[in-house]
């Protein structure tokens, strides 16, 4: 029974690492990007409108 709590309590480590890898696999294309100079602002650009349209859906789906 003692095995079980263990593998139990290894799931959200796991689960934690494989979201990390995840996250640092979807950007990497993006740090590409930024080696070249043309493209940064564009990037830059593209998070900052990405962030304030969430932003904006999640607040009026909140109704604030």
């Amino acid at each position: 029974m003692n095995d079980f709590w263990n593998n139990i309590s290894r799931y959200p480590k796991f689960f934690v690492s494989s979201l990390i890898g995840l996250i640092l696999v979807i950007l990497a294309p993006f740090k590409n990007l930024f080696k070249v100079p043309r493209l940064r602002g564009l990037v830059v650009l593209f998070f900052v409108v990405s962030t304030l349209f969430l932003y904006i859906i999640i607040k009026n789906m909140l109704a604030l």
